[in-house]
């Protein structure tokens, strides 16, 4: 496969490495940018996070509450212009609002009646792209629930009551003292929405990016040369680290780094009287996995030379 400059410009942009070791990196792997930017890390040559520089839509995170439930919802705009206009902002709220009496799921809310017109969400959508001039779309939701205790929540970069750039929902199951739990809830989402972790506890981390993280630190580890023994030895206690790091009950807390997430919960029974269980979270970045649309001028240049 013909490893193209287009291809290399991404994968720098993912992992900071050099031109010349992201182009090996795509001829070793055939072009695959996942095994591209594995590759690299298990060189010592990229970071694990990949860079997030080219995620850039435009809209806002709304989120609506009813104690024991919350939603979240994005949704997208072109421009940040339309973001900060009164009417989008209300339509944000608007179908946050709705989305608490659906399932969470972006078909549910789509579907359900927008009271503000009588008509489906999508409908009402569609009618405010004509009247505000700018393509809009509803892109993610999500809902989280309990039969007691609280669903506590946290918005980032707030533009206004319940909407801005990044937002955050934490389930705690508990029979205690709901302004307690609210308090250790906000504190948690807070964490998650600085930490971005990517599971409750260790043993529900994705087994597959587990797997890829496990095969990255093999290869690391046998450019040490060291026995298989020794090897396995150190992937483990490498993976018991990656577990650490990524598993939401077991990071450091960001209010107090002495302690753990799952300590902080534990220290909150006593306030609140009762045990605390975490029983789900949802974290929703704006323009999350988007990709603008970047144009490259030179070659269209020369694309119009040669015709």
């Amino acid at each position: 496969m013909t490893v193209t400059a287009a291809m290399v410009k991404d994968l720098r942009e993912k992992t900071g490495a050099g031109m010349m070791d992201c182009k090996k990196a795509l001829a070793e792997t055939n072009g695959d940018m996942e095994a591209a930017i594995d590759w690299l890390r298990a060189k010592g040559i990229a970071k694990a996070d990949k860079k997030s520089g080219r995620t850039a839509a435009e809209g806002l995170i709304g989120i609506a509450s009813a104690g024991t439930k919350a939603v979240v919802v994005e949704i997208n705009s072109e421009t940040d212009f339309v973001a900060r206009n009164e009417a989008f902002q209300d339509i944000v709220r608007g179908v946050a609002n709705v989305a608490l009496g659906t399932d969470g799921t972006v078909d549910g809310v789509a579907k359900a009646t927008y009271p503000a017109t009588g008509k489906s969400v999508e409908d009402s959508i569609k009618d405010a792209i004509a009247t505000i001039g700018e393509n809009m779309t509803l892109r993610r939701a999500a809902l989280l629930q309990v039969e007691d205790g609280v669903v506590a929540t946290y918005v980032h970069n707030a533009a206004g009551e319940g909407i801005g750039k990044l937002g955050v929902l934490v389930a705690l199951k508990s029979t205690g003292d709901k302004e307690a739990l609210n308090t250790i809830g906000r504190q948690v989402a807070m964490h998650i929405a600085a930490t971005n972790p990517l599971a409750i506890r260790a043993e529900e981390v994705d087994a597959a990016v587990a797997e890829r993280e496990r095969n990255v630190f093999i290869e690391q580890s046998r450019a040490s040369g060291k026995p298989d023994n020794i090897i396995e030895k150190m992937v483990e206690g490498r993976m018991r680290k990656f577990f650490e790091e990524v598993a939401l009950l077991s990071q450091a807390f960001v209010m107090n780094p002495d302690i753990t997430v799952g300590q902080a919960v534990k220290d909150a029974e006593k306030l609140a009287g009762a045990p605390i269980e975490v029983t789900g979270m949802a974290r929703l970045l704006l323009g999350e996995g988007i990709e603008k649309e970047e144009t490259d001028f030179a070659a269209e240049v020369a694309a119009a030379a040669k015709g």
